[in-house]
């Protein structure tokens, strides 16, 4: 069982490489085009979706609701919960290895669910 999980993670991890990978291809791909133009000074910058994630993230874990509501802001609905995925997985996967336990159990454990 335990051969299976530790293959089934390390495609997932890799879907999720693969995924980042094509993101970042994809927008470098968009600026080269040249369709940004120079910010004027003050304007605010793009964010990318696993910045946005982790800024989100962490206010909704500091109860900061304000910064909250502004990084929810910088990228689409779809984006934030793409980055937020992606940002549960790591974490889950981190603290599996550190407890070393599996992630579902870190997962159920996290969320006070009942152990499975």
């Amino acid at each position: 069982m335990g051969d299976t999980m530790t293959g089934f993670l390390r495609e997932i991890s890799e879907l999720f490489r693969d995924l980042r990978g094509f993101f970042t291809r994809l927008g470098t791909a968009l600026r080269m085009r040249g369709s940004e133009e120079p910010r004027a000074p003050g304007a605010k910058r793009r964010h990318n979706i696993f910045e946005a994630a982790a800024a989100h993230v962490a206010a909704c874990a500091e109860d900061d609701d304000e910064r909250s509501a502004e990084t929810a802001e910088w990228v689409s609905p779809e984006a934030l919960a793409f980055g937020i995925n992606e940002l549960a997985c790591r974490a889950v996967i981190a603290l599996a290895r550190e407890r070393r336990e599996s992630p579902q159990t870190v997962a159920r454990d996290l969320l006070n669910l009942p152990v499975a």
